[in-house]
């Protein structure tokens, strides 16, 4: 599982981060790299309920074959095609991946280890997933910077192609069939309602709490590049914003661990909550960053929203029910993703009138979220 979160992940990342400025470059309009993000919420949200299903339904060693081979088919349509269309056509398959074969991947995790070693488990996921997070815009950055921002964009979609059959291969070798495990596919809900019943409240707190942060995130989200690579005094090149990305995901990959290991010995809430803080100070962080390195610092920030990220999808998996985690999971994100792709085009007509406006409105659903959670959040059934 962590070899094809590798491979795969460095192939969508290399090429995923400069969608924006890609279409910008094709001839799209300001407003398009905010619908290309909602289209990416509101796919990660209504792909999230049926890659639980199917995890549940075929096994997760099968269900992901099935994840991998949809966004192979979506690298292939942006590479062939370079025109603007092409890219959300494409987008319908290669950003789901990611939510897609979530529930699966969290499936795998809380299956293998114990209750008191699960967040453990999904910060060695996060962890690995931060390898190809911090080194594929870097390599996007060294394709743009060589071959100019349409082609240097279509070869990282090219190498993504090239390294997801690769991993396809690897996954299918070195995963155990479920049955190997004693786990029988075939038992799934295909109803959201019945299984949102088996939701506790809880969770549903913990829910309302990530919709509003996600707000705070998505906002901004698709305009970070946009900001740092021209809207800025001084705006950064290309290879820049892949450091910065890299300096991101180092900054995540530091305290993963040693939060983790505190996060199983200890109470979850205080730990999802500090994480909150993180995300809703980015955007007013970044809205003061002009330069390269008041940059670095507001990304070493944006690194730290990590710092309990891990311990919240524990806590998702510790909240839901023993034999349905994946679904449960799904339907979460389901949920969760369909409303918060409405803060993402929302995003772009904020960006429209001012991007200030874009990032004390994105800094306000933060701050809701955050007390929120501060006040009503539990990290038990």
């Amino acid at each position: 599982m962590l070899v094809m979160i590798v491979l795969v992940g460095m192939g969508e990342r290399m090429a995923e981060r400069f969608l924006p400025i890609y279409l910008l470059a094709l001839g799209g309009g300001i407003f398009l790299p905010g619908l290309l993000n909602g289209l990416d919420n509101l796919l990660s949200a209504l792909y999230s309920f049926p890659g639980g299903f199917l995890a549940d339904r075929l096994g997760t060693k099968k269900a992901l074959l099935v994840f991998n081979l949809m966004a192979m088919f979506g690298f292939s349509i942006v590479v062939l095609i370079p025109f603007w269309p092409a890219v959300f056509v494409g987008s319908f398959f290669f950003l789901s991946w990611t939510a897609i074969s979530l529930p699966a991947t969290m499936k795998l995790v809380a299956n293998a280890l114990p209750t008191n070693k699960r967040t453990m488990g999904v910060t060695m996921h996060s962890l690995v997933r931060r390898v190809p997070m911090a080194l594929g815009p870097v390599l996007g950055g060294i394709f743009i910077a060589a071959y100019g921002v349409t082609t240097g964009v279509r070869l990282a979609f090219l190498a993504a192609l090239a390294i997801a059959a690769v991993a396809t291969v690897i996954q299918q070798i070195l995963i155990e069939d479920d049955r190997k495990n004693g786990l029988v596919p075939g038992m799934a809900h295909a109803s959201p309602l019945t299984v949102f019943k088996m939701m506790s409240a809880s969770l549903r707190r913990l829910l309302i709490a990530d919709i509003l942060i996600r707000f705070c995130e998505q906002i901004p989200y698709a305009y970070v590049v946009v900001w740092a690579m021209r809207e800025i005094d001084s705006p950064v090149t290309a290879p820049q914003f892949g450091l910065l990305s890299a300096i991101e995901m180092a900054t995540a990959m530091l305290i993963y661990v040693p939060i983790a290991y505190l996060a199983d010995r200890t109470r979850k809430k205080p730990f999802v909550l500090i994480t909150f803080g993180f995300f809703t100070a980015f955007p007013l962080v970044l809205l003061h960053s002009t330069s390269f390195w008041p940059l670095v610092g507001a990304f070493v920030l944006r690194g730290l929203k990590e710092f309990g990220e891990p311990t919240r999808k524990a806590l998702i998996m510790d909240l839901a029910p023993e034999d349905k985690k994946a679904a449960v999971f799904g339907l979460y994100y389901l949920i969760r993703d369909v409303i918060v792709s409405v803060a993402a085009i929302g995003g772009a007509y904020l960006w429209g009138i001012n991007p200030a406006v874009n990032l004390y409105a994105a800094f306000a659903f933060g701050c809701a979220g955050t007390i929120w959670f501060a006040i009503a959040g539990r990290d038990e059934g």
